[in-house]
């Protein structure tokens, strides 16, 4: 095959980098020098990869369709367009949709209109594909539809929301997953090996567990720290050949969590921290606020999630839910952090162990459904104001009781407009405190019913 055929061909630098054979030999990062070249090589997506599943018979017998490669920082979507690309007798183009566009796309499709009159196909793969916008998505669709291009797409976002439904539709979305720790200790050896043979090192599987624990399954960064790692050892004073656990702990960052402030792991965790806390979970609840919180989620959201948990879902079973969340924004305002966020935990903790009840948002809901149904009903005259001898002779206020001037503060009077007279919106549950507003309010029925009774004898 010449280097078309075998290499991963950049459009945008009309320059081709060989993935088959010998590795380069220049420098370069670790992540990169011993990135897998084969099927074979590469550690997990077992459930895409493993013998007989489908994407791998379709890579061995160079039968790929149209793909949406999609899963977390470093598992592996790049490394498997790259055996993609060795494996495939068709030209294989790649485009990073970071510093690319429609102009670069134009040549891909004349390129591919060549390679189709000589009866080879053409497989085009966009890095972070969900960068490019609708316009430029829009411009792919045709030449995906149309078979003359093949196209592999890798992101880190949900297609879902990144994109365009029609071009979704035309492709085949599989899911890759972030690395375990035992296979991020598995590449780490593999990264040792290669730096070994720079000199002599020894490493203990402890800073292996460790490196591998705090990369949050992304193989890249873990590949990324060891080799920090090895570098700050051997250009320390006292360089040797041996790297410890308290070498490890003076070298090496904090773990970095993979999260997305505007992306999918942003809804998801809020998702997480919402249903924790509905299903009365304390532990897990505040598993998810931390997460956020450690993650760089901005407190302030966080804080109006809970005043708004404590409105939906706590309601009245608890009515001193709502005035502790908003004390606590209040005290993360003033404070700030770290010293701050301890009050959104207690916030959290509390509307977890809250007694729960959504029946103000079930009641505001069927309140909107009924108005856009019934449109804007007058107000009964008698709860009308008359504030003048106009309105008085209209009736307004006429036949209004006043509910002071009663022994028990309740008059039977309808307050709806008569075609809701009897509605119900709000059914207070027997949870909390509802259960003492659901038995006053049977108390009221039943006096009020007294009270018709009596005027009608």
């Amino acid at each position: 095959m010449n280097t078309e055929q075998t290499g991963f061909w950049d459009v945008g630098t009309d320059k081709a980098r060989k993935t088959s054979g010998d590795r380069e030999t220049v420098a370069q990062p670790l992540a990169e020098t011993i990135r897998p070249v084969n099927l074979d090589e590469i550690l997990g997506q077992e459930e895409l990869l493993g013998n007989g599943r489908p994407l791998r018979q379709a890579i061995e017998t160079d039968s790929t369709g149209s793909m949406i490669l999609w899963g977390p920082p470093g598992s592996g979507k790049t490394t498997l367009a790259r055996v993609i690309a060795k494996e495939t007798q068709a030209g294989f183009r790649t485009l990073s949709a970071t510093d690319s566009g429609k102009a670069d796309l134009r040549k891909v499709i004349e390129q591919a209109k060549s390679e189709s009159r000589n009866g080879r196909r053409t497989i085009l793969f966009i890095d972070e594909i969900h960068r490019w916008n609708k316009a430029q998505q829009d411009a792919l669709l045709p030449h995906v539809e149309s078979g003359l291009i093949t196209l592999i797409g890798a992101t880190t976002e949900n297609p879902s929301f990144e994109v365009i439904s029609a071009l979704l539709s035309r492709v085949t979305v599989f899911v890759l997953k972030g690395l375990s720790t035992e296979q991020l200790c598995e590449v780490l050896r593999r990264g040792i090996a290669q730096l070994q043979q720079q000199g002599p090192l020894e490493i203990e599987d402890a800073v292996i567990e460790k490196i591998a624990a705090a990369a949050d399954h992304d193989a890249r960064s873990a590949l990324n720290q060891l080799e920090r790692l090895v570098k700050h050892v051997r250009n320390s004073p006292n360089a040797g050949s041996s790297i410890t656990l308290a070498d490890a702990e003076t070298a090496l960052s904090a773990r970095s969590l993979h999260y997305d402030k505007s992306g999918e792991e942003h809804y998801n965790l809020i998702s997480a921290l919402h249903k924790s806390l509905r299903d009365s979970n304390p532990q897990a609840a505040l598993y998810w606020l931390t997460r956020m919180l450690e993650s760089g989620e901005d407190p302030r959201y966080v804080s109006r999630r809970l005043i708004r948990f404590a409105s939906e879902d706590v309601g009245l079973a608890d009515p001193q839910a709502l005035p502790l969340a908003i004390a606590g924004d209040e005290s993360y305002r003033r404070l700030g952090s770290p010293e701050g966020e301890l009050a959104l935990v207690e916030v959290c903790l509390y509307l977890a162990c809250a007694p729960k009840s959504n029946a103000a948002y079930v009641a505001h809901n069927t309140a909107k459904e009924i108005i856009k149904k019934t449109g804007a009903l007058p107000v009964p005259k008698h709860i009308r104001n008359a504030p003048t001898a106009l309105m008085k002779n209209l009736d307004y206020g006429k036949g209004y009781q006043y509910a002071h001037d009663d022994s028990d503060a309740v008059v039977d009077q309808e307050d709806l407009p008569p075609e809701l007279k009897g509605t119900k919106f709000y059914r207070p549950t027997d949870r909390g405190y509802e259960t003492e507003i659901r038995e006053r309010l049977l108390k009221w029925h039943d006096l009020r019913k007294k009270k018709r009774e009596n005027k009608d004898s």
